[in-house]
């Protein structure tokens, strides 16, 4: 297996080597293991609590140690560039807001500046750590150490709190993902997370969920380690411009992206079955492929084609019979090319009961789900100096997966 190259991710470097992430705790360690001259060997330990987790954000963990792994030549010289550099970071964001494109490039070539000064003033040391590592997308047992990093404890305790944060928010993407791939029977997932959390969080996202067997990612950035785009046709917004003329909105996505599948967003007017029909009947009669169809009915509503219907099933939403009303439907015009995609509110027990019931569903768009729950990683120091030195209860305990890990592997390919 192949890792990715550190030089993938956008690190903050400066701020990761002074501690600006970290909790303060884990700076203030760092500073009394270099005064006190407390330079022991140690091995830290990093495990997850959850059983059966899919562990990712290991990659960038590798790259955090690789580039900040060290410490600082003069500290008094440091911190007065660092804080300067800062400033001048947030003095560079207001003259791009505000256009103002001179101060723009004598703010950026003060940085520029102040990141060699900073980089003249730290001595790397990432080459006196041993580390052993699973592999982004493996599975872990609760507990099971994922990652060790062994070396002298100042040189990387400040790193602690980036490292843990990357490697829980990625697993937990990748838990929940791995479990609607595999609940979904080798149907495709589609990852459509992008609304319901921070932009930022969208490129670590998408590689997590594509590391877990998503298919698809709902925006470029998504795609970006990759090197895929996003995918995705009519949103809402888009027939509500077209005053709800879904036909009109579909039929212009198909003329202005030709090299992509079009696929209908048919739950506008909450009749997913005439809706379906209107445009299949009129990409036929266009000579044009209609790929597919998307239901997407709030969980507040119930589709016209099944309330007369209601009986021993919950109607609300995207329900297993919606899905056979327009398959049966779009069968019975000799539509039977057109796949039915389904999204909203869709979890891995939701699509479990779709995939027991055989409701035909050829991809699902996941959302919300996958970034439910919690995955936190820990950390502790488990020997010094070859001894067993954890606190009670932690003591080590290497995963089935660990292996040494070589920094070639992430070096930068040219």
């Amino acid at each position: 297996m192949k890792r990715l190259p550190y030089t993938t991710f956008d690190l903050p470097v400066n701020a990761f080597r002074r501690g600006y992430y970290s909790a303060v705790y884990f700076w203030r360690e760092k500073m009394i293991l270099e005064e006190c001259k407390k330079n022991k060997v140690g091995m830290m330990q990093v495990f997850n609590k959850v059983e059966g987790a899919t562990i990712c954000g290991i990659d960038e963990a590798l790259a955090i140690l690789r580039l900040c792994t060290g410490h600082w030549k003069d500290h008094n010289a440091m911190y007065p560039i660092f804080d300067n550099y800062i400033d001048a970071k947030d003095k560079l964001r207001r003259a791009v807001a505000k256009r103002d494109w001179e101060e723009v490039h004598r703010t950026h070539l003060q940085i520029i500046a102040q990141q060699k000064q900073l980089d003249e003033l730290w001595i790397d040391t990432h080459d006196q750590l041993e580390i052993h590592a699973i592999y982004d997308g493996d599975t872990s047992p609760a507990y099971k150490a994922l990652l060790t990093i062994e070396g002298p404890g100042s040189e990387f305790a400040h790193l602690e709190s980036v490292y843990l944060g990357v490697m829980a928010r990625a697993t937990k993407v990748a838990t929940n993902t791995r479990k609607v791939v595999n609940a979904a029977n080798g149907k495709p997932i589609l990852f459509f997370a992008d609304r319901f959390d921070r932009w930022q969080n969208q490129v670590a996202d998408g590689y997590a969920a594509m590391k877990s067997g998503a298919v698809g990612v709902a925006t470029d950035a998504m795609g970006k380690w990759w090197g895929v785009d996003g995918m995705g046709t009519t949103p809402h917004a888009l027939i509500a411009f077209y005053e709800g003329d879904t036909v009109a909105a579909t039929l212009d996505f198909a003329m202005s992206y030709p090299h992509i599948n079009a696929i209908a967003l048919v739950d506008f007017h909450n009749d997913c079955v005439r809706t379906s029909l209107e445009v299949a009947r009129a990409f036929a009669e266009a000579g044009i492929e209609l790929w597919g169809v998307r239901l997407d009915t709030s969980g507040t509503l119930v589709d016209d084609s099944v309330v007369g219907m209601m009986r021993q099933f919950k109607p609300t939403g995207v329900c297993p019979q919606l899905v056979e009303n327009v398959r049966n439907a779009l069968d019975a015009e000799s539509f039977r090319d057109i796949k039915i995609i389904v999204s909203g509110g869709f979890s891995s027990e939701k699509i479990s009961l779709f995939e027991t019931a055989g409701v035909p569903v050829d991809a699902y768009g996941v959302g919300s789900s996958l970034l439910n729950g919690s995955f936190d990683c820990t950390a502790d120091i488990v020997t010094v100096n070859g001894k067993p030195m954890g606190k009670v209860g932690r003591s080590y305990d290497p995963g089935p997966s660990l292996r040494l890990f070589a920094w070639s592997e992430i070096e930068s390919e040219e």
